[in-house]
């Protein structure tokens, strides 16, 4: 199904924050060490979700993956302005993914991958903004049960996985996205388990 909701304040981050902001970053190397598994087909994962949540400048997409790379779950929500905080971006993406999907940390081991897709301006270089994306990410799969998967990037000049060197010129931040029904067709894994149509892309999720 699809629902709206307001995303939480991500953006109100007080001076103490911003203080500890550098402790809550991670470093391309250490990313890149980390151990996130690889996406079999990027390109598809990227596509499907720019159809689906249509994300324009500072928007974060959070895509839940099962087993077989199928899309489980996702929501969209846009980052306010502020100093980059890995703290509160763990919680404006643990909070999303508590709307849309139950956790598992009954289990043993993760048996889905959250991914991440982050529209901003800019070149395809690491920012500090990245890395508080990149250590948000990591700790919310941890609270969440999930595998801590990619961290994508969405520029004008095309999208881009950190840490795996694999990337393309379409979608970019600014192109059009295709129909939903395009994507279905061309994106086939993507379609099954997620409700489309957004009229709100950036205060829209889809669920299982």
């Amino acid at each position: 199904m699809t629902f709206g909701f307001h995303s939480p304040a991500a953006g109100s981050i007080g001076p103490s924050a911003e203080s500890a902001s550098r402790l809550r970053t991670l470093e391309p190397a250490e990313w890149a060490a980390a151990g996130i598994p690889l996406l079999r087909n990027p390109r598809e994962v990227v596509s499907g979700l720019h159809s689906r949540h249509r994300p324009t400048t500072a928007t974060a997409v959070v895509a839940v993956l099962d087993h077989e790379e199928r899309l489980a779950a996702s929501a969209s929500f846009t980052r306010r302005s502020a100093p980059a905080d890995g703290w509160e971006f763990r919680n404006a993406l643990l909070a999303h993914l508590r709307r849309v999907i139950p956790h598992d940390l009954r289990r043993r081991a993760p048996a889905r991958t959250a991914v991440l897709l982050y529209c901003r301006e800019g070149d395809e270089r690491w920012t500090e903004e990245d890395g508080a994306w990149m250590w948000g990410l990591r700790d919310a799969c941890t609270l969440h049960g999930l595998r801590c998967g990619a961290y994508i990037t969405l520029t004008r000049s095309g999208w881009q996985v950190f840490g795996e060197g694999r990337g393309g010129r379409h979608p970019g931040l600014g192109s059009r996205p295709a129909a939903l029904g395009e994507a279905s067709t061309e994106y086939g894994s993507l379609s099954p388990r997620t409700a489309g149509g957004a009229a709100e892309p950036l205060r829209r999720t889809a669920a299982r």
